[in-house]
C-alpha cells in the first residue's frame, strides 16, 4: 500500500473526503517526524513504538574499489510492533 492507497482507504472508512484525509495522513507523519527529531519517542498502543536508534561510527568499505572508508555515527529511526499488532498480522 502506498500513500495514495492509505489515503482513499482512510477517506472510506471514516467518511472524510480524500482532501481531508490526506491532510490527516500528512499532520500524523509530519508530529511523528517532528517528535522523533526531538528524541523522543511515540507509542501507539497497540500498534507499536516508533523511536530512534543510534549507531556508532565504523569503518566500511566500497564495494566497487575495496577502498576502506569511515561511515559517520548517526540517528536512525526504527519501529517496534506492539503485540495487538503481532497477534494481528499472525
Amino acid at each position: 500500500m502506498n500513500k495514495s492507497e492509505l489515503i482513499n482507504a482512510n477517506a472510506t472508512s471514516t467518511g472524510l473526503t480524500k482532501a481531508d484525509a490526506g491532510r490527516a495522513v500528512d499532520a500524523t507523519t509530519a508530529t511523528i517526524t517532528k517528535t522523533l527529531k526531538k528524541g523522543e519517542a511515540v507509542t501507539l498502543v497497540g500498534f507499536g513504538t516508533f523511536k530512534l536508534t543510534h549507531r556508532a561510527a565504523r569503518n566500511g568499505r566500497n564495494p566497487r574499489t575495496g577502498q576502506e572508508l569511515k561511515i559517520a555515527a548517526r540517528k536512525v529511526p526504527g519501529f517496534s510492533a506492539g503485540k495487538t499488532l503481532k497477534i494481528a498480522i499472525n
